[in-house]
């Protein structure tokens, strides 16, 4: 078996672990309160169950990394949506709508014809200790303008989780093939920095994306999905010398690609708004009863009779005094 067949298969089992440990993220982020904090979450066995996925998943991908250039490993990446959207729909006991198969359809495509355009040669060249300080601070300023509050924050940072992975797989890709060509000691200043950007950038993505994550998981998954191979393809062909099929021409199917794939997110986050919107509202329990009001006291004055002749009585004095005799005293 050649080195790019090696490199498919490893991502394509790397994408299921992806995808399932995508799923179980969004399911945690829909049972916990948005302002939970980490450590918090490492309290649940789900965020475990999570972490666990997506370190099988990275070692796979690490594998496949040594086998196959980013420009080809990473767009396989997208096979985790073709996964995690019907796993999804159906831990949320529902069935996945036309406009997310839609919209599902087109990312696949679109990434499709940027792994046409892809090269196939087993990776030879690495980041030199400059270069990865220099993209590992790039990366940060990024992040941390896509961080920033303002609309659309699950879209923004899953963009951003999706940055700070593919450039997590690019120095991954310099650690593995530095420590395994056995060109210089495995302990060096520039592999063991590239270990701890990995192991930071890595988990920054981990938080991102479950952040990302609580309002949905088609859109978010999607445009994670989608910057991850860009931000690596990106480093590949201006760092490590990666070049595309065709030259030039190869330019035409990547670019149609692209359009593709970013009208398929559109319709993934269309579909997750109309999900949202027809979420019925919780009702509203019955309203405490108050006491009703004491009717208003009504003060009846009786006004004199005007105009009607009063019926004049003798005046009663009573028995008279009987005389007493011999006269007065």
């Amino acid at each position: 078996m050649n080195a790019t067949l090696i490199a498919v298969a490893l991502s394509l089992v790397s994408a299921v672990a992806y995808a399932s440990a995508a799923v179980a993220q969004a399911r945690l982020a829909g049972r916990t309160d948005p302002a939970t904090g980490a450590l918090r979450l490492m309290g649940h066995g789900a965020w475990w169950s999570a972490v666990g996925l997506n370190a099988a998943g990275a070692l796979l991908h690490v594998a496949a990394l040594k086998y196959g250039p980013l420009t080809l490993v990473q767009p396989l990446g997208a096979l985790t949506l073709v996964a995690a959207v019907p796993l999804g729909a159906r831990s949320a006991g529902r069935r996945v709508s036309r406009t997310e198969w839609r919209g599902t359809l087109l990312t696949l495509l679109g990434l499709a014809a940027l792994l046409l355009a892809a090269g196939g040669a087993a990776p030879h060249d690495t980041l030199t200790l400059p270069e990865a300080l220099a993209v590992a601070a790039v990366t940060m300023a990024l992040v941390a303008g896509l961080s920033r509050p303002g609309t659309r924050p699950g879209l923004r940072h899953a963009a951003a989780s999706g940055i700070t992975s593919g450039v997590a797989s690019a120095l991954t890709q310099t650690l593995t093939v530095a420590a395994t060509d056995h060109s210089g000691p495995l302990l060096s200043w520039r592999l063991v920095t590239v270990a701890l950007l990995v192991s930071f950038l890595a988990l920054g993505g981990l938080m991102l994306s479950q952040t990302a994550y609580r309002g949905g998981l088609g859109a978010p998954l999607a445009v994670v999905t989608l910057a991850n191979p860009v931000a690596a393809a990106l480093i590949g062909l201006v760092l490590l010398g990666e070049r595309l099929q065709g030259g030039l021409l190869g330019l035409v199917p990547a670019l149609v690609g692209a359009v593709a794939a970013v009208e398929g997110v559109v319709l993934l986050s269309r579909a997750q708004a109309r999900e949202a919107d027809s979420t019925p509202a919780p009702e509203a329990g019955p309203a405490p009863a108050t006491p009703a009001a004491p009717p208003p006291t009504r003060v009846i004055i009786a006004a004199p009779a005007v105009g009607l002749p009063r019926a004049e009585s003798p005046l009663d004095l009573g028995p008279a005094p009987a005389a007493v005799p011999g006269g007065t005293r």
